[in-house]
C-alpha cells in the first residue's frame, strides 16, 4: 500500500486511516455471493482466493469499507464490482437488510471475528449474482462451492478472521445447513 492520499472523496491517507483505526470502529460491508436456482434456492457460494499481507493464501468473502458520505447499498455494489467484475450482475435490493452484523476486534476471543488492524463493524449480506464473475483488484480467483462444500472443515479452515463463521451463518440463514 502506498503512502499517497487517494483523490477520491471519502478516502483517508494511510496515516489517517491507521490513526482512525486505533481510535474508533470502522464500518464495513461483507457480501456472500451466491447463485440461486429458478425457485430461489442457493445452489452455490462464491469465495475469493487472495494472498494476504503475510503471503498466506486464503478464501474470503467480498468485503470493504463504507466511505464517508456513501450509502451502504452503494458501498456494497462498489465492492461487489471491485471483487467480482463489472458484469457479475448482483441483485441488491433497494432496501437492504443484513442477515447479521459482525463485529471484528483486534483482540482475539471477544467475538468469532478478528482483524488485527482494527475494531470494525460489518453489515453482512447474501447477494445473488447471475452474470459472469471475473475477480479483479487483489483477488486471484473466484471459486464456486456447493453449500455443503462451503460449510466443510476444509474450506472453513482456509477462511481467516472468522469469515468461515460468517459464511456458515449465511448458509444457515438461507436454510442450507441442517
Amino acid at each position: 500500500m502506498s503512502d499517497m492520499t487517494e483523490t477520491t472523496p471519502g478516502w483517508l491517507s494511510t496515516d489517517d486511516l491507521e490513526t482512525t483505526r486505533g481510535r474508533m470502529p470502522i464500518l464495513y460491508v461483507n457480501a456472500v455471493p451466491v447463485r440461486v436456482d429458478d425457485s430461489g434456492e442457493v445452489v452455490s457460494v462464491g469465495l475469493l482466493l487472495r494472498i494476504g499481507p503475510d503471503g498466506t493464501v486464503s478464501r474470503t468473502l467480498v468485503s470493504g469499507r463504507v466511505l464517508h458520505h456513501e450509502r451502504v447499498r452503494d458501498a456494497l455494489l462498489r465492492h461487489l464490482e471491485k471483487d467480482l467484475g463489472p458484469v457479475a450482475l448482483p441483485r441488491v435490493a433497494p432496501s437492504l437488510q443484513p442477515f447479521t452484523v459482525a463485529e471484528y476486534f483486534p483482540t482475539q476471543g471477544i467475538t468469532p471475528f478478528h482483524d488485527p488492524r482494527q475494531h470494525a463493524v460489518a453489515l453482512a449480506y447474501i447477494v445473488p449474482v447471475s452474470g459472469d464473475c471475473r475477480p479483479r483488484q487483489d483477488a486471484l480467483d473466484l471459486e464456486w462451492f456447493s453449500p455443503q462444500e462451503a460449510a466443510s472443515a476444509v474450506v472453513q479452515n482456509e477462511m481467516p478472521g472468522g469469515q468461515g463463521v460468517l459464511l456458515k451463518q449465511a448458509l444457515a440463514h438461507v436454510g442450507c445447513l441442517s
